[in-house]
């Protein structure tokens, strides 16, 4: 896994989470690049549980590693549908596989809109390039 890898079928946010539509939910997780500036993850703490409201850039939890405790921010406002109770046992998944197996929380998002404050991967790209200067 490469800290720069970007997924092209998400969108993202400038806090390095990123959202996938499946059905009606958006799936929430954190980048490559996040991972790789954590380095190892050793707690997940959700704030949230399904059926509670989430507001666009708030925190919904926290995420814990060697090196820094940092806020997980909610990309959309919505409800949230589903947790991943995985990463309450296996922290270590988001290391292993932030794309797919460490993904956090799904959100039903209130509006479609509410996607449209998110980067694509072109504009994310874009904004890790400008960062690293």
């Amino acid at each position: 896994m490469s800290a720069t890898e970007i997924k092209d079928d998400r969108k993202y946010t400038k806090d390095h989470e990123w959202a996938k539509a499946e059905g009606d939910e958006l799936v929430v997780g954190i980048t490559a690049f996040a991972v790789d500036q954590l380095g190892d993850v050793t707690l997940i703490s959700l704030d949230v549980k399904v059926g509670d409201a989430v507001e666009a850039h708030k925190a919904f939890g926290t995420i814990e590693s060697v090196k820094t405790l940092s806020d997980l921010f909610a990309p959309v406002s919505g409800v949230v549908t589903r947790l991943n109770a995985a990463l309450e046992k296996e922290p270590e998944l988001v290391n292993e596989d932030p794309w797919e197996k460490g993904w956090m929380v799904a959100i039903r998002p209130n509006a479609p809109a509410d996607a449209g404050g998110l980067l694509d991967a072109a504009a994310y790209g874009a904004h890790l390039t400008a960062s690293a200067h």
